[in-house]
């Protein structure tokens, strides 16, 4: 029987705001890691599993982007070029990704790992979602001197992720390759210092369809429970009173935004 690389990772979640008021909050939830080049033998293989066709857990690719209606891959193989880094065409590239849950999807960040053939890492893409629909992209570095694949790097945030966080701020990234376990962290840094702390760990099970089966039990209509999660806990910030952002507040701000909506499509030059 072949052996697949794609898996699933059972995960607990952290969130934890410092600034201005503390706040915080853990769930549980269960992501696909998915190797993009055995997407369509993974939806031939698992009944409750498809590739750009409704299932109980689906995959689409547009769901990531793509250009000129490309896949997944060659989207994020494109948008690595034009940033510099050599073609990967031949090489792995595992994507950590909520699904659509009966045809339903919001990821609030997705995570590229980018691998040679013979396994040596590469970079690593976060891709941050907001529910506005739009994302954008942050590439993720191999660790000065890491061969075991740590990935971190510090960028300017210049986008829109909730009304209760500012555009000028700095998200760190710390990554590292899923393997046996997950470990993942993004801070959110300010002037003062880290103002948002968020981690997500776990533990990989295998990717069948009777473990598929479960998780619908366990973790029922996962992602629209993320999308209800992220307004209830926004509730308690603005009953907190944490200074509140609006979006078209500061359209020059936001930078680099994939899919934009219209607030910053109709915004003056």
């Amino acid at each position: 029987m072949k052996e697949y690389r794609s898996g699933l990772y059972e995960c607990r979640m952290l969130h934890q705001r410092l600034r201005p008021r503390r706040y915080g909050f853990r769930h549980r939830i269960f992501m696909f890691c998915l190797d993009l080049d055995e997407l369509d033998a993974l939806a031939e293989r698992l009944a409750l599993f498809g590739r750009n066709r409704f299932n109980v857990y689906s995959f689409h690719d547009r769901d990531h982007l793509s250009y000129e209606g490309a896949g997944v891959k060659h989207n994020i193989q494109t948008w690595l070029r034009r940033r510099g880094v050599a073609a990967l065409e031949d090489d792995r590239i595992q994507l950590l990704t909520l699904p659509r849950v009966m045809g339903y999807v919001f990821n609030p960040v997705s995570f590229y790992f980018c691998f040679r053939r013979d396994g040596e890492p590469v970079c690593a893409v976060a891709e941050v979602g907001n529910t506005f629909r739009e994302m954008k992209r942050f590439l993720v570095p191999l660790r000065a001197g890491s061969r075991d694949g740590k990935f971190r790097v510090e960028a300017p945030k210049a986008f829109y992720v909730s009304p209760f966080s500012g555009l000028d701020v700095k998200f760190e990234f710390q990554l590292s390759a899923p393997g046996e376990h997950l470990r993942i962290r993004v801070d959110d840094h300010d002037e003062e210092g880290c103002s948002l702390r968020s981690a997500l760990w776990g533990r990989r099970v295998e990717l069948t369809d009777r473990r598929l089966a479960w998780f619908a039990f366990k973790y029922p209509l996962m992602t629209l429970r993320v999308i209800v999660l992220i307004h209830w806990h926004a509730l308690f910030l603005w009953l907190k009173k944490v200074p509140f952002y609006r979006k078209a507040a500061r359209p020059e701000r936001q930078l680099g935004v994939m899919n934009p909506h219209k607030t910053l499509l109709e915004s003056p030059p």
